[in-house]
């Protein structure tokens, strides 16, 4: 689930500059593709991982 998660955001976060974006460069996040991409890529790991239904308490 993880996986999917990151694949996921990293391209949501690559479309988000690449249709918005920050086209004065003075966004910490989203005025390089990298930087988008690396932020949604952990956003979307821990979004999908809260619905990992693995029971880790044993």
């Amino acid at each position: 689930m993880y996986i999917l998660g990151a694949v996921l955001g990293a391209l949501a976060g690559w479309a988000y500059w690449y249709y918005v974006g920050c086209h004065s460069g003075t966004c910490a996040i989203t005025s390089k593709p990298l930087n988008s991409s690396l932020y949604g890529l952990v956003m979307g790991m821990l979004f999908l991982g809260i619905f990992d239904k693995s029971d880790s308490r044993k």
